[in-house]
């Protein structure tokens, strides 16, 4: 496969980008103002992904191989179904010590942590695997994923700090779901380069989305009101909304 080390580089690059969004933990004079401006923003990057990005491109894979109809009633069946496993994760995360300390935020970190490991494997795959053959186009997928990375790491990184008040947590469990898209381009090199299709990755794709939007409308954004009013919520979240629609169109 050309190009092996220049996708395993790339795919490093766009996944270990979400450590940056952990930068807000060193940030001096913390106010609780900054969990929800955090929050709402991280909200509108995950909603705004998934629609702009994950839904579209789910569909066109899915519709390769079927019909309109079929390909809509697949795709809307794991969107529904990524919705159904995020209030599963929700509803019976364990209540560990942290989470009752920390309440709802550790919770949401958590959750959002596993959504973008969910998310990041399958989006390591996909950028090993199109740097591989075509490093132009692999390089506008790294730029694009490290933007939207970026807001990704704020939304595991604010709720664990603030909930456990361990910067060492936090940068942890951003690090485990940054080294995540690597380790999903591993997966491909080694297993699955001959085994992926249309069919699955575009199921996966739309089942993520529903992982995401359900952390973005229901976790987020109903968190993030208990720190600010609702016009800064929604500032914010319009915010998240147009730095991952211009990092789409741009790249």
């Amino acid at each position: 496969m050309p190009n092996t080390l220049l996708a395993f580089l790339f795919t490093s690059i766009a996944g270990l980008s979400t450590m940056l969004g952990s930068l807000f933990i060193f940030k001096k004079n913390k106010n609780s103002t900054l969990i929800g401006k955090a929050l709402s923003f991280a909200s509108g990057v995950m909603i705004c992904v998934s629609i702009i990005d994950l839904i579209p491109e789910g569909l066109t894979l899915l519709a390769k191989n079927y019909i309109l109809k079929i390909s809509i009633l697949i795709g809307m069946t794991s969107l529904v179904s990524g919705i159904i496993l995020s209030m599963l994760l929700d509803k019976y995360l364990p209540d560990t010590k942290e989470i009752q300390k920390g309440g709802r935020l550790y919770r949401i970190g958590i959750i959002s942590m596993l959504a973008i490991i969910f998310h990041n494997i399958p989006e390591g795959i996909a950028t090993f695997m199109t740097t591989s053959n075509d490093v132009r186009l692999g390089l506008s997928i790294t730029i694009a994923i490290l933007l939207h990375n970026i807001p990704e790491g704020i939304s595991i990184s604010i709720p664990i700090y603030y909930s456990t008040k361990s910067k060492k947590k936090s940068l942890w469990y951003t690090f485990i779901s940054g080294i995540s898209e690597p380790f999903g381009a591993l997966i491909a090199y080694l297993f699955l380069s001959p085994l992926i299709n249309d069919i699955y990755m575009g199921c996966l794709l739309l089942a993520i989305a529903g992982i995401m939007i359900h952390i973005g409308a229901y976790e987020l954004l109903p968190t993030s009101r208990c720190y600010q009013d609702d016009k800064t919520t929604v500032t914010y979240f319009l915010l998240g909304v147009i730095t991952m629609y211009l990092s789409h169109m741009l790249f």
